[in-house]
């Protein structure tokens, strides 16, 4: 099996060497940049030598959210987990909007970190997969070539766009999902703002798969951002 790989993109390098050594020890392969124009440089000269970069966004030079979205234009199918001192909402859509994956505010518990980069490994691997393919996680199986959606081995009957919903969340297992995001790709970019209308849709999905939908285990709130599918394995 090949080795997972990960680049540490940041400028600080007490803390770049430190969690070098942590993920090495992890048994990663492990690649360092100090700025995003080296980064940049390393993906173009060697395009497949990682899985997933952990980007700083506090950085001199070309910066953070410009980095994360040269590089997501480029490498749409890589890893993004941005580390942020910046703990407001508006920063973190910025970050999510330029194409990052997930986002972990500094400073930040090791445990944390590393669950958000094991669920970047997982979520790699269901996109290289089909779409048509089941995807579970937990007690829940969504099952897209059937259309059935599974619960404990019992099924859970869900309305056309509800699938939709379930399953656009479940494909990216553990990533916050934007409100537009979510809205555009199932109903249309015509319904981008209407958050109303998707809080009702999440509400009637918790009713289903939720053993207490006032207190949920799955779909998790990112507050003024959107939602996620918990990644339990994490």
């Amino acid at each position: 099996m090949m080795k997972r790989s990960i680049m540490i993109v940041e400028d600080d390098e007490s803390l770049r060497l430190s969690l070098s050594k942590t993920l090495a020890a992890m048994g990663l392969e492990v690649i360092q940049a100090s700025s995003g124009e080296q980064a940049l440089e390393s993906l173009s000269d060697h395009p497949h030598a990682c899985d997933v970069v952990l980007l700083d966004l506090n950085m001199p030079g070309l910066g953070g959210v410009a980095t994360c979205r040269r590089i997501r234009e480029s490498y749409p199918l890589l890893g993004i987990i941005v580390l942020t001192v910046r703990d407001r909402e508006d920063d973190k859509i910025i970050a999510l909007d330029a194409g990052a994956d997930d986002y972990v505010t500094k400073p930040f518990p090791l445990g944390e970190l590393f669950a958000r980069i094991r669920a970047a490994f997982r979520r790699a691997k269901l996109i290289e997969t089909d779409r048509e393919a089941p995807i579970e996680s937990a007690e829940i199986l969504i099952d897209p070539a059937q259309h059935r959606v599974v619960k404990r081995g019992e099924p859970v009957h869900l309305t056309p766009k509800e699938f939709d919903l379930l399953h656009l969340l479940m494909r990216h297992l553990g990533r916050p999902l934007s409100h537009h995001l979510l809205l555009t790709s199932v109903w249309g970019p015509e319904y981008g703002n209407e958050r109303e209308y998707l809080r009702t849709y999440i509400n009637q999905l918790r009713r289903k798969i939720e053993d207490e939908p006032a207190r949920p285990r799955y779909i998790l709130t990112e507050n003024y951002i959107g939602y996620r599918f918990n990644d339990l394995a994490g």
